[in-house]
């Protein structure tokens, strides 16, 4: 499915696995925005990261590789990896108020 980014206005493609919509990014955006790039793609969940358009990585926010280092229910027998992942992910909300927001814009412009 190809959709448009009316952020940067690109082109791009979405992935659909595992029933659900990928959050992803290629390496050549990596190159080119940095870590803007993977920060906001971070905040909708993992980010899997594409080389010549095939799954090369996943990449977690700090807060969620914790939770998943420490959690401490096993996988369910008959259940892959990636489906426990989905299924411990939690959904964002995609609300957030304008002092967070501009908060988070900030930090991004601060550095």
């Amino acid at each position: 499915m190809t959709c448009f980014d009316t952020e940067n206005g690109t082109i791009g493609t979405i992935q659909y696995r595992f029933g659900c919509f990928m959050n992803t990014l290629t390496i050549a955006e990596i190159k080119r925005r940095g870590m803007a790039a993977i920060g906001e793609k971070l905040q909708h969940g993992p980010v899997h990261v594409l080389k010549r358009n095939r799954p090369a990585a996943v990449m977690l926010s700090e807060e969620e590789y914790r939770r998943l280092t420490s959690a401490q229910s096993p996988l369910v027998p008959g259940m892959t990896a990636a489906q426990w992942l989905l299924a411990q992910t939690q959904a964002p909300t995609g609300h957030r108020e304008r002092a967070e927001i501009d908060a988070a814009l900030a930090e991004e412009r601060a550095w």
